[in-house]
């Protein structure tokens, strides 16, 4: 059984993992929610106006009183940089995905890392998950290196089972970690 205590600010050495609210629309809008490069591999189009990133907002923010609803915005040095969030859960299964996405001036840095493992651990250890997986697609493979950095395993991968953006069908990397996994990493 999941101990959902809903989206919890977390610190690490460099970040401030918090709710999002209606006034980082304009930080997300340029820094991220705009730029096609980082919705390339992504479920969303890049975001055509301050005003579709508002809304987006302004619905994200309804949800933070569901106990097991989980959406970070990553803030780095003072400044809104991405979003770290449990796209996809089971309750039956204690199970969860994770989706990410950051400002192209921050990649390579390791700061999705630092938030990846930040939030595994959260969800591993607060809320009790049993299993955590991040996907990402072969033509992304930063992404993936995320998740193994994290200590997540390269269970397989899919073949042409995400259809981009642009409309060309991509492998999907199915990475994985299991509580304990995650425990003997501790």
């Amino acid at each position: 059984m999941l101990n959902h205590i809903g989206t919890t600010t977390i610190k690490t050495k460099r970040l401030t993992l918090r709710r999002f609210t209606p006034q980082d629309a304009e930080a997300m809008y340029s820094n991220w929610a705009s730029d096609a490069r980082v919705a390339k591999f992504l479920t969303w189009l890049p975001h055509e106006s301050i005003e579709v990133t508002k809304a987006l907002l302004n619905d994200w923010c309804t949800h933070y009183d569901e106990k097991n609803y989980y959406n970070w915005l990553i803030e780095f040095e003072g400044q809104a940089i991405g979003n770290i969030s449990v796209v996809k859960q089971s309750e039956r299964d204690c199970s969860c995905d994770l989706g990410y996405c950051m400002s192209q001036k921050h990649w390579g840095k390791g700061i999705m890392t630092e938030a990846a493992k930040a939030v595994t651990d959260f969800l591993m250890g607060d809320v009790g998950m049993h299993r955590i997986v991040i996907e990402n697609a072969t033509e992304n493979p930063a992404s993936g290196c995320v998740a193994r950095k994290c200590g997540y395993t390269l269970e397989g991968v899919r073949k042409e089972a995400f259809l981009s953006l642009d409309g060309r069908w991509l492998d999907i990397c199915h990475n994985a970690i299991l509580k304990n996994e995650w425990l003997k990493s501790k």
